[in-house]
């Protein structure tokens, strides 16, 4: 068994050599540039030639050692043109695995630019659910395109995936399980086992159905190893298994393979008859991709912007809204400090202290902003838990607004010698971080009310919130304290 000091030299040595493959193939990519523009010398131009199909053998080579996640890792690190010659040295039966690694808009151009040909050469390796993960995330016509070079016997089983909403635990489950029945011994289990193929991946238990394929139990292997073999499957299964059906959220899937630290699970149509099953590989990946969908929500992205090396103007224009959203919200809080400019005009001071307020409130409001994303997405903020929440949250914004505020007037004392500007910026801190607080939790609630998603933007409509309302609350007491009408 390998130490842990061995797996992390391994990873070292694997994330070197893929910074080199992707540092030979820019480099590469960079030189067949230069050569296509260059028609001095055709000797040279041979040797430049010989030369570079040397090269991508040996780069096709180190690609083909590589896990399939790790060459999609490399695709996404590379520019269009290295990217191009990278997936050209992919072997056609390696694509399909590596496609299903890559984000949704890399996939789309891959597959977009293949011929039906390739598309027949990729679908062919995958299995029916894996084909089914692949088109799910393409247009209308490549879906098409997809699947008419699928076998006729995974068509059937591909459409029944995709015919499922795509935030249902049918889309997700893995159509390949091994069942078994109850009145089975296990003596003939083991035979039914080494007579298949190699077990499913992640299959730590069987499923156990009766005559009409209903859910009867699970049988873990541990109980089919250690048993007597005499013993029937009824008699050692559990009866009780944490199951899914198809139509179940795929969110509440994922929050029961976290709460129960589940392997696999059973999962079942209408009729409670078994037609899959979920497995901790496929949780795991719905994991990652809402972390990395949420991530860019917040700030107003979208998912299509993950590729680092799409076109500038396609997204700039994606941009647009936010970016005009920004420009409105900055000229809000440029007419605020407008307003005040008689106040800043007697007391520099505050022209250099605004911007501490307005920050401290935009860390504090995205506090609370997470928290209470998370409990919508859970399902754990009802109308009651929502006024507790608040209430709780304007406490800590209290505690901190008064604790911090003092000391922020304390330091402004010690500046400027001027006690009463010192009492302004404690109290303009207490107040802003009360109105972070509110604004953190009361965004992403009446985005939901309204039908909109809770994350989306709602980090770019806080900042605009905190800033011109921190200039507003710091500005107007000092107008009222400190300016000498």
């Amino acid at each position: 068994m390998n130490s842990p000091t061995d797996m992390t030299s391994h990873h070292r040595h694997l994330e070197h050599a893929r910074e080199q493959v992707v540092e030979l193939l820019s480099r590469q990519a960079l030189e067949l540039e230069l050569l296509a523009r260059s028609s001095d010398n055709r000797n040279q131009d041979v040797v430049a030639q010989l030369t570079a199909r040397q090269h991508q053998a040996a780069l096709a080579q180190r690609l083909h050692r590589f896990h399939p996640a790790d060459i999609a890792f490399a695709l996404e690190s590379l520019a269009p043109d290295a990217r191009e010659m990278a997936w050209d040295l992919v072997r056609p039966e390696r694509r399909g695995a590596v496609l299903l690694e890559l984000s949704d808009s890399l996939r789309r151009s891959l597959v977009g630019s293949m011929e039906p040909s390739e598309i027949s050469a990729v679908v062919r390796t995958l299995d029916s659910d894996d084909i089914a993960d692949l088109v799910s995330s393409l247009p209308d016509d490549l879906r098409q395109a997809v699947l008419e070079h699928v076998d006729r016997a995974d068509q059937a089983e591909v459409r029944a995936v995709l015919s499922f909403p795509e935030d249902s635990v049918g889309a997700m489950m893995d159509l390949d399980y091994v069942s078994v029945r109850e009145d089975a011994t296990l003596e003939a289990v083991h035979r039914l086992l080494r007579r298949k193929k190699p077990l499913p991946a992640h299959t730590n238990e069987l499923i156990v159905v009766d005559r009409n394929n209903t859910l009867r139990g699970v049988l873990p292997l541990d109980k089919l190893l250690f048993e007597e073999p005499e013993l029937e499957v009824s008699a050692v299964m559990l009866t009780q298994p944490t199951y899914f059906f198809t139509d179940d959220r795929d969110r509440d899937a994922v929050d029961a393979f976290e709460k129960y630290d589940l392997i696999s699970a059973p999962v079942l149509n209408l009729h409670r008859q078994v037609v899959g099953r979920i497995t901790v590989d496929t949780v795991i990946d719905e994991i990652n991709e809402r972390a990395q969908a949420e991530s860019l929500r917040q700030v107003g992205l979208s998912e299509e912007d993950e590729d680092l090396f799409a076109p500038p103007v396609q997204s700039a224009r994606k941009r647009w809204p936010w970016v005009a959203l920004n420009l409105l919200t900055a000229f809000i809080s440029s007419r605020v400090i407008d307003a005040f400019e008689p106040v800043i005009a007697q007391l520099v001071a505050l022209a250099t202290l605004m911007p501490i307020v307005a920050s401290i409130g935009g860390n504090t409001g995205n506090q609370t902003m997470a928290l209470v994303i998370r409990g919508l997405a859970l399902n754990q903020l009802g109308p009651k838990q929502l006024r507790t929440m608040l209430l709780r949250e304007l406490a800590i914004a209290g505690i901190n607004g008064a604790v911090w505020g003092a000391a922020l007037g304390a330091v402004t004392f010690a500046l400027y010698q001027d006690w009463k500007l010192a009492c302004v910026i404690g109290g303009a801190m207490l107040l802003e971080l009360l109105l972070a607080a509110t604004a953190g939790l009361l965004i992403p609630v009446v985005l939901q009310r309204f039908g909109r998603d809770p994350i989306m933007g709602s980090s770019v409509m806080l900042t605009a919130t905190t800033d011109s309302m921190g200039f507003f609350i710091f500005l107007g007491l000092a107008a009222l304290v400190l300016v000498h009408h």
